[in-house]
């Protein structure tokens, strides 16, 4: 197990207070209609509207007192690539991103908007990070691979020490968007460590289950095609190293259908007022895959996302 609470404890002083203490809450309209309690952690209410902030900050802060790099390259689909360029320029550290042509416009846009250079390549995210490796070498920029680059596991994990410091003994089961892996990862090390007795779920799209057929195995399975419009959390290769964490911290890993989500998307929007993208959703989606199990259980989720261009929400929550 490559993290620990100690590391986690030392990210959250060095992350700039703005993505730091987010709202969490019960909400007890979304619950009446999931048939649980719901306990909502927010972290879209920052200048990257996602919780990856939190992730490049640690980052940033550790790559801006070494005195040989300047310069950082990632790969991203649009989330982890605003959230670096926003800790990059304030580090004045230079960012280039890298993500797939068809990334989301409005994420492409927000990336350039914050200071980072976007370079778009190939049809998916692992095309993007082949040549995010290969700028990192050729150019002698660091490479943040998320999730891989423990200080991301670190930041993710801040969420869990405000949720669970507060809320523990309230808890019954968390459910955490698995994509790669950071936010999953970071928050179980930190309920494994304060809450042993609440359930960490992570949850992933059926339309891209590698991580999920993987943590199934314990060995690493590749898919061959992604088909979700959850594009934050749709990976067909995960990292050896992230999935032996998540073997450590993970109680279970489920898997949602594309009109699950949409119907998590709805649901937040009717009964909390939050437009969200598609990865923010998977835990109501879950809860809706499967009510009988998380019936009259406390349920809390982080709402991980909110960048989503506005006629595809509006065609995917309120058609």
């Amino acid at each position: 197990m490559r993290l620990d609470l100690d590391r986690i404890r030392a990210a959250h002083a060095v992350i700039d207070p703005v993505f730091c203490n987010t709202p969490q809450y019960a909400c007890e309209a979304l619950g009446s209609a999931l048939g649980c309690s719901v306990l909502l952690k927010v972290e879209t209410l920052n200048p990257v509207r996602s919780f990856k902030g939190r992730g490049t900050e640690a980052v940033m802060s550790w790559l801006s007192r070494q005195a040989d790099v300047d310069t950082a390259v990632c790969a991203s689909a649009g989330n982890l690539g605003q959230a670096l360029a926003y800790s990059g320029t304030r580090r004045q550290i230079a960012v280039t991103v890298v993500a797939a042509e068809g990334a989301n416009p409005l994420k492409v846009e927000r990336m350039r908007a914050l200071g980072a250079t976007v370079v778009l390549e190939g049809d998916d995210h692992e095309d993007a990070r082949r040549l995010a490796c290969g700028i990192a070498e050729a150019e002698g920029a660091y490479l943040v691979e998320d999730s891989l680059e423990l200080l991301t596991c670190d930041g993710a994990g801040t969420i869990g020490l405000e949720l669970l410091e507060h809320a523990a003994e309230n808890v019954d089961v968390l459910l955490i968007a698995l994509g790669g892996g950071a936010m999953a990862s970071g928050i179980g090390c930190v309920a494994k460590a304060i809450a042993p007795h609440v359930e960490v779920i992570g949850v992933q799209p059926a339309g891209a289950p590698a991580m999920a057929l993987s943590w199934r195995t314990g060995a690493v399975v590749n898919s061959e095609a992604i088909e979700t419009i959850a594009d934050g959390v749709a990976g067909r290769c995960p990292i050896p190293e992230v999935l032996d964490d998540l073997l450590v911290v993970l109680d279970d890993v489920v898997l949602v259908g594309e009109e699950r989500i949409k119907a998590g998307m709805r649901l937040l929007y009717q009964h909390a007022g939050l437009v969200v993208e598609p990865s923010a959703a998977l835990g109501v989606a879950a809860v809706l895959e499967d009510r009988e199990r998380f019936a009259g259980r406390c349920v809390a989720t982080i709402i991980c996302g909110s960048n989503v261009m506005t006629s595809d929400f509006a065609r995917w929550a309120l058609d």
